[in-house]
């Protein structure tokens, strides 16, 4: 599977912290960002970036976990937040916890599925009430791949104001990852939401980035068939079509609430 090229990983680098300043800074008018850390590559790069772009002391990070965090997550995520060089006021620790017994009292049981959204949710208004109380903006972590399969949650991970990664494979957060001088074991860990206890995006996504993300190159980036992505990746036309059919099923995910206007003509009197 060599059809997804490498990237220029410093010059990747260069351009989102001068686009991730410009949009902070000038086009939004913020003083700063907030982002969440979970001890993922793709939050881990996503904090260290911002406090490159923005500036350490502009920077303010987060670990929010759950009782479905895994301890070596929340060692990493304190590895990225030293790694990152932000001042020790500038991090806070949350045990989302409390909150998600909240809603298991108002709501009744939930499924693993329902409650790891509203995890999601949770975190998100922690992250937002932060930055509003800073006039900061929430800095997303999701990547190209998950984007383009639907692998977030709606106003969960995916309601942030900004998406620096957004543009990048999970392949190649990896890449700038190790650029950015992220450990291999945070780097190279295999992702997962952690939204319940065991939970692997591999495990529930039933295939790897490995096949995802040439796919999804294949297909969107290079504007190969179905047929043709499944050749030139090397896989099963079957493998190519359950990732295609992700991304369709997954297209209200990606686009703003449709607004049903209705004709003036037709709705006034007289």
């Amino acid at each position: 599977m060599h059809v997804l090229p490498r990237i220029n990983a410093a010059k990747v680098e260069r351009l989102l912290a001068e686009s991730l300043r410009k949009y902070v800074f000038e086009e939004a008018g913020r003083e700063g960002g907030v982002v969440g850390v979970s001890g993922g590559v793709d939050s881990a790069v996503a904090a260290v970036l911002t406090a490159r772009a923005l500036g350490p002391e502009r920077t303010h990070l987060m670990i929010l976990p759950s009782a479905a965090t895994p301890r070596e997550d929340l060692e990493d995520a304190f590895r990225v937040v030293e790694h990152a060089g932000v001042p020790r006021e500038n991090v806070e620790v949350i045990d989302i916890e409390p909150l998600l017994q909240a809603f298991d009292r108002a709501l009744g049981e939930m499924t693993p599925l329902e409650r790891g959204n509203v995890a999601a949710r949770v975190r998100m208004i922690v992250l937002h009430q932060r930055a509003y109380r800073r006039r900061y903006l929430v800095i997303g972590s999701g990547d190209r791949s998950e984007l383009l399969i639907g692998y977030f949650t709606k106003y969960g991970d995916g309601g942030v104001d900004v998406l620096p990664l957004g543009g990048l494979y999970k392949t190649w957060v990896r890449q700038l990852a190790l650029h950015l001088g992220l450990p291999e074991r945070i780097a190279l860990k295999p992702s997962s939401p952690r939204l319940w206890p065991g939970h692997t995006a591999e495990a529930e996504l039933g295939m790897s980035y490995e096949v995802i993300d040439p796919v999804l190159y294949a297909v969107f980036d290079l504007g190969l068939s179905a047929e043709e992505a499944a050749r030139r990746v090397g896989v099963s036309i079957t493998s190519v079509e359950r990732i295609l059919q992700m991304h369709k099923r997954s297209e209200h995910k990606r686009r703003p609430p449709p607004v049903l206007n209705l004709p003036l003509s037709e709705i006034l009197e007289g």
